[in-house]
């Protein structure tokens, strides 16, 4: 067993778990599985931001195409509530983020691009900062008024 990291990641994550079962903790790749375990807290912050980005870009098609709003919007609006719930439930630690200006930010902006090519409205219709707290984004059945 000695796949490198760089040739097969998953083929090394596989001789790592095997090594830590085995107690043979003077083989382990120590500074790759840091890496690795550093990487997984990246993927669910990038999780949560892509759902509530989504959910965020489909307020805004609600608030500024009352036109087409239809069930397909409700029910994205909804799975997406859901999942962010669900994920803020299995990672808790996530939770802060909600209340972190930076993060938010970055957010509303990946929305703000989701939604003006989802609807084809320049983006400087939007409003430059999110206009609802999250706590009304993610409350089941609120919507932004027009």
């Amino acid at each position: 067993m000695k796949t490198s990291y760089e040739a097969d990641v998953v083929a090394w994550a596989n001789e790592q778990a095997a090594l830590l079962r085995a107690g043979r903790f003077d083989q382990l790749d120590l500074a790759n599985i840091a890496e690795e375990i550093e990487d997984v807290g990246k993927s669910e912050k990038r999780e949560l931001a892509s759902r509530i980005a989504v959910l965020l870009a489909h307020l805004l098609k609600w608030k500024y195409q009352p036109n087409l709003r239809s069930s397909s919007w409700q029910r994205t609006l909804k799975t997406q509530r859901k999942a962010v719930v669900i994920h803020l439930g299995q990672v808790p630690s996530l939770k802060p983020k909600l209340n972190d200006s930076e993060w938010l930010e970055v957010v509303w902006g990946d929305a703000v691009t989701l939604a003006s090519k989802e609807t084809g409205l320049d983006a400087d219709t939007f409003p430059e900062n999110c206009p609802w707290s999250m706590a009304e984004a993610l409350s089941e059945g609120w919507l932004p008024e027009v």
